[in-house]
């Protein structure tokens, strides 16, 4: 009997995601989490063999949330999903220990074989995935500004296109003020950027917000 943790902030995808475990494991236990934290609570207290999770969620950082997971469930899959195009997030999930990474606009065609290879130990790899990590591995290849970001910096771009103060970001990741303004400060230089509008604009086009 397969165990099945799915943790997204929406309902409805929760509902939907499960009528499709439901139609191919029919004695399948699922669990749900609405954010990062019940999310994190959860493995901690009931054994899983695999975690479905959506990338943005309140609570915990996501990528601090995966790396939590990983160190205390080192051999869970767990499989991300996101609303983003899987050229945005897919490298960076997996490099941080994550199984897999599903777009949610083709949840329907990839999750149950997803689910069947993460539970033979293997990650879930599309060919467009295999081909950013082999460009990855490529020294000669440029790189995205994107790229570039260190996860936290990755965050507080997100945070700061959305149009959030450098207090409230600075409170929400248990940071200084001044810390934040210096990750603002490479975040701009690495992206070759001069305001949070530019941010707000290049995050748009991604689909990051």
């Amino acid at each position: 009997m397969i165990r099945i943790l799915i943790a997204d902030d929406h309902a409805i995808m929760r509902k939907g995601i499960i009528e499709i475990l439901r139609t191919e494991y029919p004695d399948v236990i699922i669990g749900e989490a609405s954010d990062s934290d019940n999310l994190l609570s959860r493995i901690l207290a009931e054994p899983w063999d695999v975690v479905i999770s959506d990338l943005n969620m309140p609570g915990t950082n996501y990528f601090d949330a995966l790396k939590q997971i990983k160190k205390t469930h080192p051999a869970l899959p767990v499989l991300v999903m996101s609303m983003a195009a899987e050229d945005q997030y897919a490298i960076r999930v997996i490099k941080a220990g994550a199984s897999g990474f599903l777009a949610k606009v083709s949840i329907h065609d990839n999750l149950i074989n997803a689910i069947t290879v993460v539970l033979q130990g293997r990650k879930f790899i599309t060919p467009a995935i295999a081909e950013q990590l082999a460009d990855s591995l490529n020294e000669v290849s440029v790189l995205e500004p994107l790229k570039l970001l260190s996860d936290r910096e990755f965050d507080v771009l997100k945070m700061l296109a959305s149009g959030k103060p450098i207090s409230e970001i600075a409170k929400q990741l248990g940071l200084s003020p001044t810390t934040v303004s210096t990750y603002r400060s490479r975040i701009m230089e690495k992206m070759k950027m001069k305001s949070n509008a530019e941010l707000t604009r290049f995050a748009l086009e991604r689909n990051l917000i």
